[in-house]
């Protein structure tokens, strides 16, 4: 007796549950009803898919983050291409540290 297409599909994804696990990471999300149709309406009307509106509104947050961190990327990537006028800042406040600890000893 053949066995039916939804029986094959079911042994197939039996076998390969452990192999999508480990690939792929499906979040259990949920937004308002109005808020989902919106978000869907506008992916179809420019033929992006859920996938896409992840990866770019992630790239987005990603350029967002460091536009608010970028004193510290930069001392933490080893950034050392400052502006004149930080480096003119830095070398007075290094002059002004310097002569309170000569003073302090």
């Amino acid at each position: 007796m053949a066995k039916s297409r939804s029986e094959k599909d079911k042994r197939y994804e039996e076998r390969h549950k452990e192999e999508r696990k480990a690939k792929n990471v499906i979040w259990g999300t949920s937004v308002p009803r109005a808020f989902a149709e919106e978000i869907d309406a506008f992916l179809k009307k420019h033929r992006y898919t859920k996938v896409k509106l992840i990866e770019e509104g992630y790239k987005a947050l990603l350029e967002q983050a460091d536009e608010i961190d970028t004193d510290l990327a930069k001392i933490m990537d080893g950034y050392d291409d400052f502006f004149e006028s930080e480096l003119k800042q830095f070398e007075e406040e290094k002059k002004k540290f310097a002569d309170e600890t000569e003073q302090a000893e």
